[in-house]
């Protein structure tokens, strides 16, 4: 990836919440990484260790204590109000709770032609906004899905309706939070199977967050394990699992990787 450009350099970044009465908590005490074009980096850690918090500070949801985020060279904390709706037609968040974060007042058709019309008012640099129809064929569900309201689906197929709508402005970054969590095993491995083969295919950035190293361990490039806001272990995905460096990350190591069989046999299946 090194000879990829940047769109992300995060440099020393602390995030500190702070409740009247209350001692302030560091969450995020100090993280650097960069994430390059086309990869898709794993952040690692159980609840708790600080990795959500760096998402919502990434998606400027969570004020930064300190440090600094770049995006494709440009300090997000210093956006105007227009650099952010623009900053956030390029990076688009998938969230854990997929059946939470659609309106369940609204069919996916209703969804989906909402985010639909959005981006094409937000369109610039001549990119082409997805239809719904073309969203749909991405995160591979049939149309027979449209006229449904969320609660009439499966968690793995409001999730592939979340990744859609995701996709609509033609982002350049997905921000993953936990997207998998809520699912059983062999969903788990479809949803992370379809996140690779999106990545392969639009040439999108992943920042995957999950709390075992089993969810990416087969989809990431590179993996940080966080814990208590600092990064244990940081590195090729290879090299974190063969030589952990960490008893942190060994801790994690030891879960069984049901994640990774269930993607290994599902390959296998295909091939």
């Amino acid at each position: 990836m090194a000879d990829k450009q940047n769109l992300f350099e995060v440099d020393d970044l602390h995030v500190v919440y702070r409740r009247p009465g209350e001692k302030p908590v560091a969450a995020v005490r100090g993280v650097s990484f960069t994430l390059a074009a086309g990869e898709t980096l794993g952040i690692v850690g159980e609840s708790g260790s600080g990795k959500s918090t760096l998402a919502k500070a990434i998606m400027l949801l969570q004020p930064a204590a300190g440090g600094s985020v770049r995006f494709c060279g440009q300090d997000i904390f210093s956006f105007s109000p227009a650099a952010r709706r623009a900053y956030r037609n390029d990076v688009q968040m998938v969230f854990q709770d997929a059946v939470g974060s659609l309106n369940p007042r609204m069919t996916i058709r209703q969804t989906l032609d909402e985010v639909c019309a959005h981006s094409r008012r937000a369109s610039q640099e001549g990119r082409s906004p997805r239809s719904p129809e073309d969203l749909l064929e991405l995160v591979g569900l049939s149309r027979a899905v449209f006229d449904q309201y969320p609660r009439e689906l499966s968690g793995g197929q409001c999730q592939r309706v979340s990744i859609a709508r995701a996709l609509a402005a033609d982002p350049k970054v997905l921000v993953a939070d936990e997207p998998v969590s809520a699912l059983d095993v062999s969903v788990q491995a479809r949803i992370l199977n379809l996140m690779r083969d999106l990545r392969r295919n639009l040439g999108l950035s992943v920042l995957l967050i999950a709390h075992d190293l089993a969810v990416v361990r087969n989809v990431c490039d590179r993996v940080c394990v966080m814990h208590l806001g600092l990064f244990e272990d940081a590195g090729p995905a290879e090299d974190v699992f063969a030589s952990p460096k960490s008893d942190y990350t060994k801790s994690l190591l030891a879960a069984v990787p049901d994640v990774a069989r269930a993607l290994a046999a599902r390959n296998a299946e295909v091939a």
